[in-house]
């Protein structure tokens, strides 16, 4: 790796540090990283293909959740095979261009995660509270332009981000003591003023979480006042039972990423082992945990996955 310099040049490529402190555990560091992401792959695929070959399961609730698995793969394999070339082959270089598409591709699509869970809180609102409404409200085609209004959002909030980080042309060193191409890490090299990049990276980041977050915890403050009003436990337990996956799953995506930001941030005094451990498995622990979750509380995905395995149709 090029030693850093203190002058400002214009480089062509970066140099991702990986998990900086821990070099000399990196081979150690890999196996558990690949397992997570062989995981995360496996899953996901397999949540695609059973929603994708079920036609009992082609409803609002599994088609937002097929969206889900296919962001989840996208943000793992955004980083996770890099990360693993660092590991195993040192393979630290960057071109200046990859590194900004893939900047793009991990906040856009994390943006676009928050946004379909979001979009999953209105399902189950509109499947508990209004149920005898809930195939007119979210048709096919509701659902089709649901999903890409999550895309189109992420895709225009994020799209400035590395347009401004390309106007950066020149850095105080190509190394980025981080393991993959995050906004604030590569932004934090430039040699020019980089304040309206770390506005807008902060302006963004907490409309969508603190937005999303506010919007889904109204609906489940609704839903929760709905429930409530049953006659009967065993409804009212029925009617918590199709929730929990759900919660989970943010519960999953939101405390990783709030807690992996605040420490970026604020939290100077942690050491940067710990910072960047956390920024990997933000992108790579949801997408693992979420096709777990939905199998373990899912009823419907269950007795397919089981009647799959049976059938060896998945081998």
């Amino acid at each position: 790796m090029p030693a850093s310099h203190n002058a400002c040049s214009s480089p062509s490529s970066f140099f991702l540090t990986g998990i900086p402190q821990l070099e000399a555990a990196h081979a150690w560091l890999s196996v558990p990283f690949c397992f997570l992401y062989v995981g995360a792959v496996v899953g996901n695929c397999t949540i695609l293909f059973i929603v994708q070959a079920v036609a009992d399961l082609h409803r609002p609730m599994y088609l937002f959740l097929s969206m889900l698995a296919a962001v989840d793969l996208i943000l793992a394999s955004s980083t996770m095979p890099k990360l693993l070339s660092i590991f195993w082959f040192d393979n630290k270089e960057i071109g200046f261009h990859c590194c900004l598409l893939q900047m793009f591709v991990i906040h856009c699509f994390a943006t676009i995660e928050s946004g379909i869970f979001l979009a999953m809180a209105f399902d189950r609102y509109v499947a508990i509270c209004v149920p005898l409404r809930h195939k007119a409200i979210l048709t096919h085609s509701v659902v089709a332009r649901i999903g890409l209004a999550a895309v189109l959002r992420g895709v225009l909030y994020i799209s400035p981000l590395p347009l401004l980080a390309h106007r950066y042309t020149r850095y105080h060193t190509t190394t980025i003591a981080h393991s993959y191409c995050e906004h604030m890490a590569v932004v934090a090299l430039s040699c020019k003023d980089t304040s309206i990049s770390n506005l807008y990276g902060l302006t963004v980041g907490f409309l969508v979480l603190t937005g999303d977050s506010l919007c889904i915890g109204l609906s489940y403050v609704l839903i929760f006042q709905a429930v409530m009003s049953l006659a009967s436990t065993e409804a009212r337990l029925k009617s918590f039972g199709t929730c929990t996956s759900h919660l989970s799953a943010i519960l999953a995506f939101y405390i990783p990423i709030v807690v992996s930001s605040l420490m970026h941030r604020f939290g100077h005094s942690v050491a940067p082992p710990v910072h960047i451990l956390l920024a990997n498995f933000y992108l790579v622990i949801p997408p693992v945990l979420n096709p777990v979750v939905y199998a373990v509380h899912t009823k419907e995905i269950r007795r397919k996955l089981s009647v799959g395995l049976n059938n060896n149709c998945f081998f």
